[in-house]
């Protein structure tokens, strides 16, 4: 009898319910975000009037206060879902991208017709490369927002899913450290790989968005290095 009652102590530990640990959740650096965004607003300023989308002032402003409202809501890492702010955080890169097309289309229309910047092989080759940066920073940053649903969901999510964009650590587990994850600046290499290689290089895009996403962004950019550079040189000559 003496072991009934370490029985019923027994009975009753297990009838309680064990604490579950659960994983804090680790948001990405809202910073690399912060400083593509103001890099980009900089080399909006700094394009030519001709293939600038309104005054000078416009996008930067309207780029400047989706900033600031994205910053507020979710300050320091980026592990907040909302809605709200999920959606003005779209509405950032799309203004972003807009802008960038906007000012290809004038370029290419300007190489091709003839502008301002297209008799002197300075100012072209400094507005192509500026049109060319941009676009990259563009497409770096929607690359980002899109993939797995934005950068908070990619901090949330614990098991593996289907892919939008497939990096070789994510193919691989091996050589990647456990719970790796992309961040801003493998979005930022993706986007400069693939204006230059026109191609995809270690990034394979899976998702019928991404593959879109990243067939324009290469026929911008043979569109702006093979024209800009075209003319370039026949003003040279």
């Amino acid at each position: 009898m003496a072991d009934e009652p370490s029985r019923a102590d027994d009975a009753a530990s297990a009838g309680r319910a064990e604490p579950v640990a659960t994983k804090a959740v680790v948001g990405e650096a809202r910073w690399p975000m912060v400083g593509a965004v103001l890099a980009a607003i900089v080399l909006t300023i700094l394009l030519p009037d001709a293939v600038r989308l309104g005054p000078r002032w416009l996008l930067p402003i309207v780029e400047g206060i989706l900033l600031i409202a994205v910053i507020v809501g979710d300050p320091f890492t980026i592990s907040r879902r909302s809605r709200l702010l999920r959606a003005i955080s779209i509405a950032l890169v799309i203004v972003l991208v807009l802008g960038t097309l906007w000012a290809t289309g004038q370029l290419i229309d300007d190489l091709i017709h003839g502008g301002p910047e297209t008799n002197s092989a300075t100012d072209l080759l400094e507005a192509g490369a500026l049109v060319w940066v941009s676009n990259n920073i563009a497409f770096a940053l929607l690359f980002w927002e899109l993939d797995g649903g934005g950068a908070a969901a990619r901090a949330h999510r614990t098991a593996r899913t289907e892919l939008d964009l497939a990096f070789p650590q994510q193919i691989n587990p091996q050589i990647a450290a456990p719970g790796w994850r992309p961040r801003f600046i493998d979005y930022l290499y993706l986007g400069f790989t693939n204006a230059t290689a026109f191609s995809p290089t270690d990034v394979m895009p899976l998702a019928p968005w991404a593959k879109i996403t990243m067939a324009v962004q290469s026929v911008i950019s043979l569109a702006i290095l093979g024209l800009v550079i075209a003319r370039a040189v026949n003003v040279f000559t």
